[in-house]
């Protein structure tokens, strides 16, 4: 109880963090290109001029959305009803001065996804060439209108920041302010979209409430993967009458693999680096009374130096005021891996601390020289089980289990980029 109590004087300022830590960015217009990158071939009877795409010889397309919509969402996609064996050649968007709007066709063809939100109260009109099975050429067009924008909006975050480097099990968190209905969350998840290079298959994960969900792969990032993040959340309309309020992005790179072990019976963390093991270090956790929690978690939030209070803790026995040297967030609820030189005769003997990961004065300055946030941490053999949704917790279960949050079905081994 103390160490979630303390948990609770430290939100506030967490809070603070959390709120430094969402990132976005839109993109602004660029010239639209035909998906494949290439102008759609040439069939008989058409024009000479070879810049000219030939005359569509099948039937007309039925495009969505439809022609003369009013008040469409700006999270619109283009699609349209293709003929049997069909296969879209390309899709062109335009604003009513001829501008042309980015955007790319879903790897399973379903629709066309703008690169950012449209604009709201803006006229649009959509060109879906496709070809048949039979070589023919279909096209439709379709001129909407988007909504004006609404009062009521969710808001909405993504802990990555563009151009940063982060540990192997750095889950891609997206947090949603209330959170999103489970009637919602399928729609929502679609608006989701993950890439990596190399190549990983992944998996969306919703905690219970529906404020964050976690994309992961089964295993660890490879090391040197790039994450290329879209939470693609402006104007998607949600059933409690609220739309998303912007679209967020970002760009990160995982680095080296770094990995701690803590096992409760010897009481030691050991410090893997690529696989091999690099350090061990005593450690102390949380005394019986206030355990530290067994799973896996990751580094949320480095700070060189902080203070620890908790005076608002219902039991006197854990109200404190702390300076505290070397902290590293591993849990919301307040467990941190942090320098305790009043600990240090007792580490690698006995748990003394309030659930946080005890080290010694030098060992918590190499480590904490080692770390980055994404790092993963694994404890085992305490009193107490890793609570999800108490931290990062995409790692604290199986892939098996991982899976069942996800709002929509994944394919055995975890699902590719959808754009």
């Amino acid at each position: 109880m103390g160490r979630f109590a303390r948990a609770g004087a430290m939100v506030g300022a967490l809070g603070l963090v959390a709120s430094l830590a969402l990132t976005g960015c839109g993109a602004g217009p660029k010239k639209a290109e035909f998906v494949d990158g290439a102008a759609p071939s040439a069939s008989a009877g058409a024009s000479a001029d070879p810049s000219t795409p030939a005359a569509p010889t099948g039937p007309a397309l039925s495009v969505s959305p439809v022609d003369g919509a009013k008040n469409r969402p700006v999270s619109s996609e283009i699609g349209a009803k293709l003929p049997d064996g069909g296969k879209v050649s390309s899709v062109t968007l335009t604003t009513a001065d001829g501008k042309q709007v980015d955007g790319k066709l879903r790897t399973d063809g379903s629709s066309w996804v703008p690169s950012a939100p449209l604009k709201w109260g803006t006229r649009y009109t959509a060109t879906v060439t496709a070809t048949g099975a039979d070589g023919q050429t279909s096209q439709g067009t379709s001129t909407f209108t988007t909504m004006a924008k609404p009062k009521s909006m969710i808001s909405s975050g993504l802990y990555l920041f563009d151009d940063k480097t982060y540990g192997v099990a750095m889950p891609v968190v997206a947090e949603f302010h209330p959170g999103i209905p489970k009637k919602d969350r399928a729609a929502v998840q679609k608006r989701m979209f993950v890439s990596t290079d190399p190549p990983q298959p992944g998996a969306w994960h919703w905690v219970d409430n529906g404020t964050q969900a976690y994309y992961r792969a089964p295993e660890y990032w490879k090391p040197g993967t790039t994450l290329t993040v879209r939470i693609a959340l402006a104007g998607i309309p949600l059933s409690n009458g609220r739309y998303g309020n912007v679209d967020r992005k970002a760009t990160a790179k995982i680095g080296r693999a770094f990995e701690m072990k803590v096992d409760n019976a010897d009481k030691q963390m050991r410090v893997y680096e690529d696989g091999q093991l690099v350090r061990t270090l005593p450690v102390s956790l949380g005394k019986r009374k206030t355990p530290s929690s067994s799973g896996t978690m990751v580094v949320m939030e480095k700070k060189e130096s902080t203070v620890f209070d908790t005076r608002d803790d219902p039991d006197p026995e854990n109200r404190y005021v702390t300076e505290i040297d070397f902290a590293q967030r591993l849990t919301w609820g307040g467990e941190y891996i942090h320098a305790a030189p009043w600990s240090e005769h007792v580490q690698g003997r006995q748990n003394v601390s309030h659930g946080c990961v005890n080290v010694s004065m030098a060992n918590a300055r190499w480590l904490f020289g080692k770390t980055k946030i994404g790092d993963p941490i694994t404890i085992k053999g305490t009193e107490r089980r890793l609570a999800p949704g108490n931290g990062w917790t995409a790692w604290s279960v199986s892939w098996s289990e991982f899976i069942k949050g996800s709002a929509l079905p994944v394919p055995d081994g975890g699902a590719g980029p959808t754009l």
